[in-house]
This record gives C-alpha cells, structure tokens and sequence, in this order.
C-alpha cells in the first residue's frame, strides 16, 4: 500500500524560474507550501554549455517579493562575476543560488500523477507516498514540448534529435550537422557546432534572419527609451511596453493579442551573435520535404529539390505547448480542463477551469500575453498568484 502523508496547503510542481519565485511569493505571504522538482534541470539538463541568454541582465532576475535575490546580489554574496550575455550555466548557478535561499527544503523527488478528489487534489510521489493537498501549482516548464516536425517521424535519435536533448554539442565535433530552424537557439546552436569542429549548414525556411538588439542606442535615450521598451525585455519598441502590462493585453481584441504576441516573439537572433555566426553558412527559404535513413547518415530532401547528406539533423524548431501532454496529469482531470490549441484557458492568479490548479510560464502566454514565457515574467505571474487566494487562508507562522 502506498504511504499517505499528511495534507499540504499549497504545492508547486517545478522548480525552475517559475516555481522558485511563486514559491518565494507565497511563503512571504504566509502560505504552507511543498515545491517538487529538481532545481534549473532544463536549463542545466537541455541547454548546451556556452549557449548565453538573449535577455539583458535586468530582465533575467527571478523574482522574489523583497528584491533581495537578484542577480546583483548573487555576485555580490559569492564573488561571482558573470559575462554579459549571461552564459546558461552562471544562470543556472545563481538559480540554484536562489532556490537555497527562499527554497531551502525543496523535495527533489518527481510527481508522479496529479488528480482532483474532495477538497483538492490528490498527489503520487515517484516513490509511491501520496497526500493531498487544496492547491496545486504547475511550474512544469516546456521539455514536454519540444516540436518535431513530422518530416522527422521515425528518424532514430543517432541520426536526428531537438535542441533541447542536449547539454554539451561538443560530441558532434567532425560531424556534419543540418540546423533546421531561424531564431536564436538555431544560430547559437550553429555557432557552438562550429567552435566545436563540426561541420555545419543551417536551413531556414525564411529568407532571412531577424535580428534583435543591433541599434542599443535605441535604449538610452532617457525618457524616450522608457517609453518604448520595458524592463521586461520582451518586444520590440512600443509592443514591449504593451506585453509588459499583462492585465491590459489580455483585454485586447484576440485577433490583435494573436498578431502581437507573434510580433513579441517571433524567431530573432540577437546583435551579439553575429560576428559568431559570419562564417557559418545559412541556406534561406528551404524547408527539409523528407529525412531519409541512409546506414549510418542522414539524406534530407529540401523543397527546391536539392539534398544534403548529414551525420545528424539538429531540430531547432521550438515548442507547441500542449497541456495535454503532461504525464503527471490524469486523464480525469485533462477531461476538466478548458484549453485553447493546447494552452489552458486561464482567469485571475492563472487559475485553470479547474478550482485551485493553477499553471505558470509558457502555457499561460494565451491567457496573458508572451510576457509569462520569460524570466522577467516571474514577478507577475508570482505576485499575480498571491493576490487571487483568500488572505485568511495563509496560515500565520
């Protein structure tokens, strides 16, 4: 039989950006709350050494409700000096930095299934203790997302995988290498191969790359500046001031939140990475029509009838959030859930259809603008969170 433990108030699934400052936010509230999930493991686990943030060092903060726990403060307190852009590993460091000092007992064991039951939810743990608990927060984050294009069905792992598989691409040196995709994980995917010794194409369906942060005198222009771009570091001018005020985007016309949350976000390298991509060849306007299995290589077909003969196919194609495709969910409860193209449909604190579940980060970007799929999301969504729950059920410490 499994061990049933005793009931939790609130409990967090994740432990990444996300699940770190709600979990930071509640407990200053004085919630009860229980955080599942082992610290910055995407980013540590499925983001290549050397690979940098593309935002600035303002909009990287995670946040906690003193401000205490910032990046400043992380290299102030451990003599850390961090690079400006911020390589993934300093990042994960000072989230690990983070996660001891407002989640110093975090339970690093998995959620196996979550249900709804009387008064709540019911929770399996990976060693089989459930208990139950009045709320649950999802901080799961996007792995499960991971867009293949079908093109790639059936292509085996040796051959074929998505840039979120890897943590080191050092293993592909005297490899070639086809890049599919056009944004910022596709070039700096490109960039690390080749400083790897791999030889490497990348092939983009657009004809030609967009790019980002190439005119910063654009921000310091006083005033002007804080008119057009937020601190949020999502957007380009004037729309990054809209997405930052998610309350208000969410009132737009959908047609016009559709149109500009694509403009927030559509794939974009940024200025920094171009003298590092100079002299690694892109291909525009293809798209791979067929990956055909050849021994040991790869042969994909592209739509102007050419080919290429590669050792691996890196799939930098992004995510397609499906909440459905969470494991840890019971069929019963997905049944509950009220989604739109695989985002949930969400009301104040991201509260889902589902009384007391609540999902954070890329998967309430529908309900409340690209702003929540970035780190400088963190404090909306976590004090936005706070301020739905009923103050007398925080129980006084």
């Amino acid at each position: 039989m499994p061990e049933v433990s005793t009931d939790s108030q609130i409990t967090i699934l994740g432990a990444g950006p996300y699940g770190l400052s709600a979990a930071a936010y509640l407990r200053e509230a004085g919630f009860d709350v229980r955080v599942f999930g082992q610290p910055m493991s995407f980013w540590h686990d499925r983001m290549p050494k050397g690979m940098c943030l593309r935002s600035n060092w303002g909009a990287s903060h995670i946040a906690d409700p003193a401000r205490k726990l910032t990046l400043d403060e992380y290299c102030r307190e451990t003599g850390s000096h961090i690079t400006k852009p911020i390589p993934v590993e300093h990042f994960v460091s000072y989230g690990r930095w983070f996660q001891q000092n407002a989640v110093p007992d975090l339970d690093r064991r998995e959620i196996r299934d979550i249900d709804t039951c009387k008064g709540g939810f019911k929770i399996g743990l990976s060693d089989n203790e459930t208990f139950t608990s009045k709320r649950v927060v999802i901080a799961a984050g996007i792995r499960t997302f991971a867009d293949r294009p079908r093109e790639f069905d059936g292509t085996p792992s040796s051959l074929c995988s998505h840039a979120s598989e890897h943590d080191d691409l050092g293993r592909f040196s005297g490899k070639s290498v086809a890049v599919i995709g056009a944004g910022q994980s596709a070039l700096e995917s490109a960039a690390l191969l080749k400083e790897a010794g791999a030889e490497v194409e990348v092939i983009s369906r657009r004809t030609s790359l967009r790019w980002v942060g190439l005119h910063p005198r654009l921000h310091s222009l006083g005033p002007l500046s804080k008119m057009l771009y937020s601190s949020r570091d999502v957007g380009p001018a004037g729309i990054s001031r809209l997405v930052a005020a998610p309350h208000l985007f969410r009132r737009l016309p959908r047609w016009f939140q559709d149109r500009t949350a694509y403009r927030a976000i559509r794939p974009a390298v940024a200025g920094w990475l171009s003298a590092r991509i100079a002299n690694v060849p892109v291909s525009y306007g293809l798209r791979v029509v067929e990956a055909i299995v050849a021994g040991d290589r790869l042969n994909l077909r592209l739509s102007d009838h050419s080919e290429r003969w590669v050792d691996h196919a890196l799939l930098a194609t992004g995510y397609r959030v499906d909440v459905t495709r969470y494991g840890f969910l019971r069929p019963s409860l997905i049944q509950k859930l009220k989604t739109v193209n695989g985002f949930p449909k969400l009301g104040r604190g991201l509260e889902t259809s589902v009384p007391g579940l609540h999902i954070l980060g890329k998967p309430a970007a529908w309900s409340f603008g690209p702003i929540v799929g970035f780190v400088s999301g963190t404090e909306f969504a976590s004090s936005e969170l706070v301020r739905s729950l009923p103050s007398n059920g925080a129980r006084v410490h």
